[in-house]
């Protein structure tokens, strides 16, 4: 056996925690056992995480999957040609040909699960560097207009335009200036940053030194949550290779410019996504919300005009730079351009990563790509954007994805997270859960957060246990009022969006409340 034939397991932390690195350590073994020569590569995951420890081998026909191997499959997978891509009980054919791959828009995505995370050798030949190699010639107006452009915004809650941002900060007066990296991953039912972090390093990286050298910052950080070992580990050695290799630090790639990057691991406080407690955290203080103004682009970090994006956001960059604007700004609807990974979790047959441009419907993920239910029962909720994120009843399946269309919803996309819950479901325990949630990790700092939340309990507990209807209206009335007062005189996003879940489970599932009517049909 040619010693040249590769082997494919996956050591992103969502294969691994479904024994990836047993099925890696077997498969050695009995390769070795059997005197034959394999490379084995621990990829990025693909995404499809139902398949998990997924296996493939590359054979002259293209990469062969074989998914979910378990350690104790090795022997068998060996014996009927797993080595020479035959067909087994656990094989998938062509990888690129399964269905929940085929149709997916993989821009951002595009080198995740293909290449060795630090092969800087890997990177370069799937178009590494080259957005960066375009930046570099180009001055730092110019790179912040193609960002403008393309029509990238941020991909987090606020959806603000990313040019906007950059151009702000490119043009604020200071010495020293900074590029932050939002990779406080906190929402439930995400894991695309993960993902790239732990299956592209070099990729986000890039981005953050396009950055850098578009607003004038030398120095730049990525605030990483520490329930995330693996992505630190794995962006060590990205950051020490790139810089070996001249692609960060002093003179980059022989030029001029200069960029260092660090990692920082925040302590894992919810609020520490919102970009000012971020701030407050990384000058190690305790994670308390600022007031604004001053906006971060203007004083920020150490009191310095500071970029802050999330790793969605800084990871379009590079392909942005290498293809031009007009590449990404056509993928799409609407102002919503791009794509956006999309993760699929909860009550699904087929959970997993789905990059696709905005305008897919909820129905296509849920079904198309989901699976539909893996209970079989009807899927009754689904919950977008995070656990602040409204629930979108089975009525409302068919809006397309993208901002506006989402905000008339009242609802959001944000960072992609994508929850679904089946007819099992009571929406009135989901939407105490979104009270508790926030009342659990408010940073204090605000009245209608920290004490809002904790009578917003209160009062749906009073009102589930309402005798009569006019009981019902009373805390019907005083639980809107409430929420008013959040959204409005809230710090912070966390306040401010945990009205979402309680409304929208309110206004479409009113009988898991105990209160009288049906959900609205459209």
């Amino acid at each position: 056996m040619s010693s040249h034939l590769r082997v494919f397991v996956p050591g992103d932390s969502g294969a691994l925690s479904v024994g990836a690195d047993a099925v890696a350590r077997r498969l050695l073994a009995e390769c070795a056992r059997r005197g034959i020569d394999i490379q084995l590569v621990r990829n990025g995951s693909r995404g499809l995480y139902w398949l998990e420890p997924l296996v493939e081998v590359e054979t002259p026909r293209g990469r062969m999957a074989y998914g979910p191997v378990a350690p104790d499959d090795i022997p068998e997978l060996l014996d009927q040609g797993l080595l020479d891509g035959r067909m087994h009980r656990l094989g998938h054919g062509l990888t690129e040909h399964i269905p929940f791959l085929a149709g997916q828009e993989r821009l951002t995505f595009a080198r995740v699960g293909i290449t060795d995370p630090l092969s800087l050798e890997d990177y370069r030949a799937h178009g590494g560097f080259a957005g960066l190699s375009r930046a570099l010639e180009l001055p730092p107006a110019e790179i912040v207009q193609t960002i403008t452009d393309a029509g990238l915004r941020g991909r987090g809650g606020a959806a603000f335009p990313t040019g906007i941002k950059w151009n702000t900060v490119r043009t604020a007066s200071g010495v020293l200036k900074y590029v932050v990296c939002n990779a406080d991953e906190g929402d439930s039912g995400t894991f695309s940053d993960r993902m790239l972090m732990e299956g592209d390093p070099y990729c986000l990286i890039e981005g953050m030194t396009i950055a850098g050298l578009a607003v004038g910052a030398r120095q730049g950080y990525i605030y990483l949550r520490a329930e995330y070992p693996h992505a630190e580990r794995v962006l060590q050695a990205a950051i020490t290779r790139a810089t070996e290799a001249g692609w960060l630090g002093e003179r980059i790639a022989g030029t001029d410019h200069s960029f260092h990057l660090e990692v920082r691991l925040g302590a894992g406080a919810y609020v520490c996504g919102e970009e000012t407690s971020m701030l407050e955290s990384l000058e190690g203080r305790r994670g308390l919300v600022r007031t604004k103004p001053p906006l971060p682009a203007l004083q920020g970090l150490f009191g310095a005009p500071t970029l802050v994006n999330n790793v969605m956001s800084l990871a379009a960059v590079p392909l942005i730079l290498a293809r031009g604007a007009a590449f990404y700004r056509d993928y799409g609807m609407g102002r919503s351009h791009g794509t956006l990974p999309f993760q699929l979790s909860g009550a699904l047959r087929h959970p997993g990563l789905v990059e696709k441009a905005f305008g897919i419907t909820l129905r296509e993920l849920l079904l198309d790509y989901g699976g539909g239910s893996a209970s079989g029962r009807p899927l009754r909720a689904v919950q977008v954007g995070g656990p602040l994120g409204a629930y979108i009843p089975e009525h409302q399946f068919d809006v397309p994805l993208d901002y506006e269309s989402y905000a008339a919803l009242g609802a959001m996309i944000g960072h992609g997270g994508v929850v679904a819950f089946d007819d099992q479901v009571n929406m009135a325990d989901q939407a105490r859960y979104a009270f508790e949630f926030c009342a659990l990790e408010s940073c204090g700092k605000c009245t209608p957060c920290r004490i809002g939340t904790t009578r917003g309990m209160e009062v749906l507990d009073r009102l589930r246990a309402s005798p009569t209807p006019a009981a019902q209206a009373t805390q019907r009335a005083l639980l809107e009022s409430l929420c008013d007062t959040l959204a409005h005189g809230s710090l912070c996003a966390l306040g401010g969006m945990t009205p979402y879940p309680v409304r929208s489970a309110l206004a479409h599932f009113p009988q898991d409340f105990g209160l009288p009517g049906e959900p609205p049909c459209c």
